[in-house]
């Protein structure tokens, strides 16, 4: 595949890669900033990828690794200083992003991916670089931890 087709579909895929950013770091700038960054290192190297068709699900694997190399600095930082009481992130106050936030991050992962970007079973395994049976697996757990949690706040 062409560099220039690499770009277009890129371009494509950034809405989705938005929103997968947007639920993993929770703000719009950091969200761009990760989008950017991971499309960059993707098209820098887009000549290692060695099955153009699974370009879209490589580069989400790219995101994921940005944002997750955010999400540590982010623990850094609030370790080496401490933030007054006020000094709290706008985040959205739904129960479901709250609960989803809390999960673990390997489950946090399988559900933003299938429920919140749209990816199919198959490409959140290739995404995650996981078995089909594994993101199945955690996507039943997470679900499960989920509904208990969501029950707990109705009560």
């Amino acid at each position: 595949m062409k560099e220039a087709e690499y770009i277009r579909r890129a371009e494509v895929l950034k809405v989705r890669l938005y929103r997968t950013a947007r639920l993993y770091l929770g703000g719009e700038h950091a969200a761009l900033d990760a989008v950017d960054e991971a499309v960059y290192k993707g098209l820098l190297a887009c000549g290692k990828l060695r099955e153009p068709a699974y370009f879209d699900t490589w580069l989400t694997r790219i995101l994921i690794n940005v944002c997750n190399s955010e999400l540590r600095r982010r623990k850094r930082e609030r370790a080496m200083e401490e933030l007054p009481e006020t000094a709290v992130e706008a985040f959205d106050a739904l129960p479901l992003r709250e609960a989803v936030e809390r999960l673990p991050r390997e489950l946090r992962a399988v559900i933003v991916l299938r429920y919140f970007s749209g990816y199919t079973l198959a490409e959140t395994a290739r995404a995650l670089e996981l078995p089909a049976g594994t993101v199945s697996t955690r996507q039943r757990r997470a679900l499960e931890l989920l509904r208990l949690e969501l029950s707990e706040q109705e009560v």
